[in-house]
């Protein structure tokens, strides 16, 4: 159970979260937060990312996304970390599986959210409601990677540049291994570019050149940082 203190903690922080949002919008994206960060939205928010992450940074509500057809979708809860997408959809017995049109809709859905390189993660909400230490622990594994890559702190934002915080946190998404011609096609930067800010990580003790065999030339760097460094934390 959470204590009296973190229970403040979220609720505070939600709040302002949810204000800002609703703020920012206006007519049928007005309309689609108002109705749809309802129970399933809220206790997902509550039980398992507010553990999961202690913040809201990167996470919309009701995200606006056109289907294939063209057509205004919205995403339960879009978490932007970094270059990548990640799509939570709370999923209720009662709406989702007993209209077959309507499930077949929400697979299709998904499927194409999937082929514009979204991640897809579908919550039942019987299990956060039953079972919620399950789904958090499931998404705490699952998630690592971008949960390392997206806690960067205030303090960072001072330290390092914007693309040397690009390039450390794809690096943690693959395994702390950055390669450089990936990384100009991923972050859509020139080659030299990438190779000037892994050079000025080198000299900051967060990357590690790595060369193939006798050869002098760098196949690929390799992040260095500490979990709980103040770049990541």
């Amino acid at each position: 159970m959470q204590s009296g203190g973190i229970k403040v903690g979220f609720t505070e922080e939600h709040d302002q979260w949810l204000s800002k949002h609703l703020k920012q919008r206006k007519g049928e994206r007005l309309d689609a937060l108002k109705r749809g960060h309802s129970y399933g939205n809220r206790l997902f928010v509550e039980c398992v990312w507010w553990p999961l992450t202690g913040h809201f940074h990167g996470l919309h509500p009701e995200y606006e996304v056109k289907d294939w057809r063209g057509r205004s979708y919205f995403i339960d809860l879009l978490w932007k970390v970094g270059s990548s997408r990640i799509a939570f959809e709370i999923m209720d017995y009662g709406s989702h599986g007993t209209d077959r049109s309507k499930y077949r809709m929400d697979l299709n859905r998904g499927l194409f959210l999937q082929s514009q390189d979204y991640m897809v993660l579908y919550i039942s909400l019987d299990e956060m409601k039953e079972n919620p230490s399950f789904v958090l622990s499931t998404l705490r594994n699952m998630l690592s990677p971008y949960l390392l890559a997206g806690t960067a702190n205030r303090s960072t934002e001072k330290s390092y540049s914007r693309i040397e915080r690009d390039l450390m946190r794809l690096a943690i998404r693959n395994y702390r291994v950055l390669r450089p011609g990936d990384a100009a096609r991923e972050l859509e930067l020139h080659y030299t570019t990438i190779i000037k800010y892994s050079r000025m990580l080198v000299d900051k003790g967060k990357f590690r050149p790595v060369a193939r065999g006798t050869s002098p030339r760098v196949t690929y760097y390799e992040y260095i940082g500490t979990i709980q460094s103040p770049d990541l934390v």
